[in-house]
């Protein structure tokens, strides 16, 4: 495995243990201090908006500067994250540090460093590894993540009645290990793409990206009404889940979606990337509405980890089916533009969700969640299952 590789993912790891823990940890501490379910939506809706501004800029600007550079000025804003959310109190700068900051409300990989990495990876390995590497990477991420929503337990079972002051220490540690990303950062080579800086960052694979982005915003803004911020709030509510139990919880859909993404590389190898995409995802949307409608904890959380292991399959094989069908002078923009509408999209969901927990009807988003997805998984197989990555047309080549 290259350097680069190793010391991406290793990057990869500190920012998923770090989102693991702040993912909990953020909605509980916003209750603690006085916040109520459709105020933490809005925080929620803050963070993605402000995540898809700061991408945006990242796809612009990427192709002419330094990508180790912007890789350790993200780091550096993850650690202004985890030192500006214990700081204030008052609405107005929460939302603003939400905007601005780093942290993740949901179980997927996204934020200024995303497209970055993406492309520090794709110029480090060649058509026939990308789909392993991103499944390796996104197992990494999954893996670490999962950790981290045990560590959301540590302030009670370390401090009694540790409170608030215990979760604000929680974000201290999440700005540590945004130091910690910066050092390894800085040991990766420089990437600066000289021979990009006269084209448009995104040329001959506009349609071809623009159609993806559009149907990845569907999924992005369904999801939105269950990012994982959402869903603690809801079993929280529902089933007075408790901060230890709850970090139990995701940590076992987490070890499970981690597992998943090996097991996409191998049916991706077997039966394509958008087969693996939409026949896994289906039926991890249907076992989302039916939790939505189950009687009691174990019920519920028994689809819920079912869906865990079926769910993220998409994650490596969509990023490697972006990665394919781009040239790589227009990767960088690519990731972006795809990311950018993601979070968007996403963004106005979480603040529709917080409201719709506090209807009769908490399971609500549940439902909205996985039958929008369903609407998309359909949409992306009618649309590209005839638009083939080179390694599957060189196997249709090989067998013809």
């Amino acid at each position: 495995m290259p350097s680069t590789v190793r010391i991406v993912c290793l990057a990869r790891a500190l920012r998923g243990f770090g989102d693991g823990f702040a993912t909990i940890v953020l909605p509980i501490y916003l209750t603690r201090i006085g916040y109520d379910p459709i105020q933490i939506g809005f925080v929620l809706t803050s963070t993605l908006l402000g995540t898809a501004l700061f991408t945006l800029i990242i796809g612009v600007i990427a192709p002419r500067y330094d990508l180790r550079t912007l890789m350790i000025l993200g780091a550096a804003l993850m650690t202004f994250t985890g030192l500006a959310f214990p700081a204030f109190q008052d609405f107005a700068l929460i939302l603003l540090v939400a905007f601005i900051g780093t942290v993740n409300p949901s179980t997927g990989d996204i934020g200024v460093l995303v497209p970055l990495e993406h492309s520090m990876l794709a110029r480090s390995i060649s058509n026939q590894d990308r789909t392993k590497v991103f499944s390796n990477y996104s197992l990494v991420g999954a893996l670490s993540m999962a950790v981290g929503t045990l560590a959301a337990a540590l302030p009670d079972l370390l401090i009694n009645n540790a409170g608030v002051y215990g979760f604000r220490l929680m974000f201290y540690a999440y700005a540590a290990l945004g130091l910690g990303c910066a050092g390894l950062y800085a040991r990766l080579p420089q990437a600066r793409m000289t021979e990009t800086s006269r084209v448009t960052p995104l040329s001959r694979s506009r349609p071809v990206v623009y159609k993806l982005a559009a149907l990845f915003s569907l999924d992005a803004f369904a999801g939105g009404f269950a990012v994982q911020s959402l869903m603690t709030l809801w079993l929280f509510e529902r089933f007075d889940l408790s901060v230890s139990a709850a970090s139990l919880f995701f940590f076992l859909a987490g070890i499970l979606s981690a597992f998943s993404y090996p097991v996409a590389a191998r049916l991706a190898q077997r039966f394509g990337l958008i087969n693996t995409m939409v026949f896994t995802h289906i039926p991890s949307n249907l076992c989302l509405i039916v939790a939505a409608y189950s009687p009691n904890l174990y019920v519920a959380c028994g689809f819920l980890l079912l869906r865990s292991a079926l769910s993220q399959m998409d994650v490596p094989t969509r990023t490697s089916y972006v990665m394919a069908v781009v040239s790589p002078p227009e990767r960088t923009a690519a990731a972006s533009i795809t990311a950018v509408p993601r979070s968007l999209a996403s963004a106005v969901s979480p603040a529709l969700g917080g409201a719709l927990l506090t209807t009769a009807f908490s399971g609500l988003p549940l439902v909205a969640c996985g039958s929008l997805k369903i609407v998309y998984d359909l949409a992306l197989l009618y649309s590209f299952r005839h638009v083939k990555p080179p390694e599957e047309n060189a196997e249709t080549a090989a067998g013809g």
